[in-house]
Parts: structure tokens; sequence; C-alpha cells
């Protein structure tokens, strides 16, 4: 067995943390390194210490356990220790070892952290590129956290003004703003309140409310002038949708 596995626990609840303490200090060649009680701290714990495995929780103030892992540059292997269990799917799409549905067993434990020590051994194959994340299954987006250099930012969809394609990335403007983030197009489209936003063109999804008005391009195409006084493409399909919604 390979030995001094750095561990973190990012864990809001202090029972869990002493439950999860307990268990791994029974288990060889483990390295409990930091103990983290929300998702800022522990990125600050894994940018820091680079630890082999993670025991994250999901349910955090603050920032969620799906949020701070999009944020992260490297990935540890992750073991994902959740009172919930509707998250499995999603957690499993993010490459996890495991999810362990609280109050588990020791051996339930024990088993999670044989499968991460597996891994870190190379017997499973090798783990999803660095950076790239399958999109989670549909449902309405409130927020969307970004990196900014050292900085972590969660820009509520209301700030949101549209969004730009570019190439397998998109451009988040948001109250005199703009961050890149790695998520399609599409994502946005079905994850986004539909109420507020609206797919004006393959390259463009705008809320609704920062339009000004639409301004004639050619016969069949149209600007849309936003209250900034910028102006986005508007396609034969964004128009019908802006009929749709705008009922005109």
């Amino acid at each position: 067995m390979r030995k001094n596995i750095k561990v973190v626990i990012i864990e809001d609840e202090e029972p869990a943390r002493k439950i999860l303490r307990y268990y791994l200090s029974k288990i060889d060649g483990i390295e409990i390194c930091s103990e983290c009680a929300d998702g800022f701290s522990g990125l600050k714990a894994i940018s820091e210490i680079k630890p082999d495995l993670v025991f994250l929780d999901i349910q955090m103030p603050k920032l969620n356990g799906f949020e701070m892992l999009e944020v992260l540059t490297e990935k540890p292997e992750i073991i994902f220790t959740t009172a919930y269990d509707q998250y499995a799917i999603r957690a499993f799409e993010l490459n996890a070892v495991d999810y362990l549905l609280k109050p588990f067993s020791e051996d339930r434990l024990r088993g999670a952290v044989t499968k991460a020590l597996a891994r870190l051994e190379g017997v499973y194959e090798e783990r999803k590129e660095a950076g790239k994340i399958i999109e989670k299954l549909p449902s309405v987006l409130t927020r969307v956290v970004v990196r900014k250099g050292n900085e972590i930012k969660i820009i509520p969809v209301e700030q949101i003004r549209y969004i730009e394609a570019q190439d397998d990335y998109v451009m988040l403007y948001y109250s005199g703003e703009k961050a890149l983030k790695q998520q399609t197009m599409r994502f946005y489209e079905e994850n986004l309140p539909g109420d507020l936003f609206v797919r004006i063109h393959r390259s463009y999804i705008v809320k609704v409310g920062e339009i000004k008005k639409l301004e004639p391009y050619s016969k069949d195409n149209y600007i849309a002038v936003l209250n900034t006084g910028e102006k986005l493409p508007v396609s034969r399909s964004g128009y019908k949708r802006l009929r749709e919604e705008l009922k005109f």
C-alpha cells in the first residue's frame, strides 16, 4: 500500500469531521493534512497542500462542493460525503471515487478509501483531463461561480447581462465585468431561467430585460440594441424566440 496519502476534509459540520477523523485514523498510510468548514477555505487548503484525496461535503455555506470543484485547476481524487442522495449522478459525472451517504459505516468508508488508493496506484483508468467537467443534469441556475486570477466570484444570474460563445468556453458579461467559463452555450440555454433569458443567436444568450430595441440589419436579420448601447446579432430563430417571449 502506498504510504502517506495526503487527505483534506471539507465538511461544515464538526460531528461529521470528527467521525471522518476517527475512521481515517484506523487506516494505515492516511495523513489528514487539513480540515475545512467551508468551500473557500477548502479551495485554499487544496491549493497549498495539493492533497491526494479530499472528503468533500456538498451542501455547505458560501460555496457548495460542486461549485468548489468547478474552479479547481488541479483536482485530487474526491470522495463525496453528504446526507442527500439526489446528487449521486452528478457526483459520478464529475468522476468522483465514491459517494458516501450519511450516516455511513466504517466499513463503507474503508471501501471508498480502497477505491481511492487503487486509483492513486494506477489500477483504475486515468482520470478525465483536469478542468473538463461533464455538464450537470438540467436544473435552473441561480448563480454561477467563476475564477478571476486568484479570486473566486459568485455571480447571481440576475446580474448576467448576456453570454457569448467563445470556442469551448463562454464569456459571461455581468455588472460591468466579464469572466470566461469552460461550459457550453447549450448548458446555459437549458439551465438559465427561461423567463429571464433568451438565445437570440448561436453565439449569444441575452437577458430579456437588457434589450432596449430591435433594429433591422438586412431583409431577414435584426440587431438587438442593449440598454448599454451594445449591439448583438439576432438570427431568424432568435427573432422567433423573441417574438414569442415579448409577444409582438
